[in-house]
């Protein structure tokens, strides 16, 4: 298979227990190189966890996560998985920026340094180079006159921006957004998404788990609707939000819609 052909990210079988609670039942899911994923759903369906999962905070209980046809977490050998070391996996989940509801911005550090944090304490870039490449990439948020305020000078949605900034100065190969709006006031949503249509139009490939079904409809190339750990249902996003096939899709977006 040649690079152009393999997924940016391939999920197989994808299972996840916590204790008495399977929260992925068999997830399968491919998302093209700069292509954008929508994930939506009821609350408590696996969507978040299934970021975790490909993100490796949440280590999978069956099943095979590849990025770029790299096995993450495990080597596979005569069949069999064994798991890699924690080093090796730090390494690998530096290929995936993730972007939390919660902003998870160190208070005691400005914004600019929130987003050098990452390339000179992980990356060992020089921080002059990183200190360069944070101001471009606050410039791309639209905040880079705000570069030495500290996250309680900034809105929500500005401290959002600067997360997806930092998620971006790692250089990641896919940006997973785990409803990255859902913690703003209505009035700062759009400044978040209009900045992931950005990437969008870049060519970032994403995944994205969102509730704003008119935002998944005109960034996604490719939507998902999940419910009890499993896919319902998936395909263009336009199709699939006019005309669904499954029951339970058209029982969701009748609710939401």
């Amino acid at each position: 298979m040649s690079d152009a052909a393999v997924p940016t990210v391939s999920l197989e079988g994808i299972h996840k227990v916590f204790g008495e609670v399977h929260a992925l039942r068999g997830v399968d899911l491919t998302i093209g190189k700069g292509e954008v994923c929508v994930a939506i759903g009821p609350s408590g369906s696996g969507k978040s966890t299934l970021l975790r999962c490909i993100n490796q905070i949440e280590k999978i209980s069956a099943g095979r996560v590849r990025i770029n046809g790299e096995l993450q977490g495990y080597d596979e050998r005569n069949g069999r998985l064994h798991e890699i070391s924690p080093r090796r996996i730090a390494r690998q989940r530096r290929k995936t920026g993730m972007v939390f509801q919660r902003f998870n911005l160190f208070p005691h550090k400005t914004a600019l340094e929130n987003v050098t944090e990452g390339p000179t304490q992980v990356k060992r870039i020089p921080k002059a180079v990183a200190l360069k490449r944070g101001r471009e990439l606050l410039d791309r948020v639209g905040l880079v006159d705000l570069a030495d305020r500290y996250p309680n000078q900034l809105s929500g949605g500005q401290q959002q921006r600067v997360a997806i900034a930092r998620a971006l100065a790692m250089d990641p190969e896919v940006m997973l957004f785990d409803e990255p709006t859902s913690a703003l006031d209505p009035e700062l949503v759009g400044e978040v998404l209009d900045v992931i249509k950005d990437l969008a139009r870049s060519g970032m490939t994403m995944m994205l788990v969102t509730h704003e079904i008119g935002f998944a409809r005109e960034v996604g190339d490719h939507l998902v609707l999940m419910d009890h750990g499993v896919i319902i249902e998936e395909g263009a996003p336009k199709e699939m939000l006019e005309r669904p096939k499954n029951p339970r899709t058209q029982a969701f977006l009748s609710k939401v819609l």
